[in-house]
C-alpha cells in the first residue's frame, strides 16, 4: 500500500467570508500542490475542505497522514467525536446539530477509503509544508478577492 502525506490548510477573510484552502500531498519524494477557493464560507468549512479534496486527488486506497494545523479537523478523529457524532445522529453532546455536517459525512467518506491518521501541527510555526498550504489557501482568498475586484 502506498504510503502519502498530506498538509492542508484553510484560510477565510472574514468568518464567514471568502475561503481558500491548499494541500500539499507528498508520495515517494515528490509533492503535488492543490487549492481552491469558495466566495462565502467560514474557515472551519475550509480546513475540512482542503483535507476532503486532497484525499479525493488520491487515485487508490493509501496509507494517508494528513498533518493539519485545524485542531477542529484533528480531535474529530484523534479524539473520536466524530463516532460519537454518528452513533448520536450527528448531534453533539449538547444535543444540537453538528456543524458542518455536509461536511463531515464528505470527509468521513473520504477518510475510509485509505488507512488515514491525523496529526496535529502547529500553525504558523516554521512547518514548511504547513507553511505552504497557508501560502495557498491565502493566495486562493486574494485571487478571489481580485476577481471581484476587476469586476465591479
Amino acid at each position: 500500500m502506498k504510503k502519502v502525506i498530506i498538509y492542508t490548510d484553510g484560510a477565510c477573510s472574514g468568518n464567514p467570508g471568502i475561503g481558500g484552502w491548499g494541500a500539499v500531498l507528498v508520495y515517494n519524494g515528490r509533492s503535488k500542490e492543490i487549492s481552491g477557493y469558495d466566495k462565502s464560507t467560514t474557515n472551519n468549512r475550509m480546513e475540512l475542505f482542503a483535507v476532503i479534496q486532497a484525499l479525493r486527488a488520491l487515485k487508490e486506497s493509501c496509507e494517508v497522514v494528513v498533518h493539519t494545523d485545524s485542531q477542529y479537523v484533528a480531535d474529530a478523529f484523534n479524539q473520536n467525536w466524530i463516532a460519537t457524532w454518528q452513533l448520536n445522529g450527528w448531534r453533539t453532546a449538547g444535543k444540537s446539530d453538528v456543524k458542518n455536517a455536509d461536511l463531515w459525512k464528505a470527509l468521513l467518506y473520504e477518510v475510509n477509503k485509505h488507512k488515514t491518521t491525523f496529526v496535529k501541527v502547529k500553525g504558523h510555526a516554521d512547518v514548511a509544508l504547513n507553511e505552504r498550504c497557508d501560502q495557498l489557501a491565502r493566495g486562493e482568498v486574494e485571487r478571489y478577492q481580485k476577481i471581484i475586484a476587476e469586476n465591479n
